[in-house]
């Protein structure tokens, strides 16, 4: 019953937590072998709603004991957050699969 309910403080997106904190998005389950991390660098208005321009996509290990240099595996810069989300699933998936 707690792990419910853990597992329900978080957005989700296709099942999997979603975290943001400022201009980073976390996405994944740190629990698991890696993580996606999502940096918005810039913005830009539209209808007048600030929406993400350019949002860097980093796939992480979660292994505590490697540096963060390590832990990065992937990186790449996607145009929008809809890109990035979609890109970041992917990867995600792959990497939990082992197909990487």
């Amino acid at each position: 019953m707690a792990d419910a309910k853990k597992a329900s403080e978080f957005s989700t997106y296709k099942g999997r937590p979603l975290v943001r904190c400022g201009d980073e998005i976390y996405y994944g389950n740190m629990e698991e072998p890696y993580v996606i991390r999502m940096q918005i660098k810039s913005k830009k208005e539209v209808n007048g709603e600030m929406i993400a321009d350019k949002v860097t996509v980093q796939l992480m290990a979660t292994d505590p004991y490697l540096s963060p240099r390590r832990a990065l595996i992937k990186s790449s810069e996607k145009k929008g957050l809809f890109l990035a989300m979609d890109i970041a699933d992917i990867w995600l998936g792959r990497a939990l699969a082992g197909k990487m």
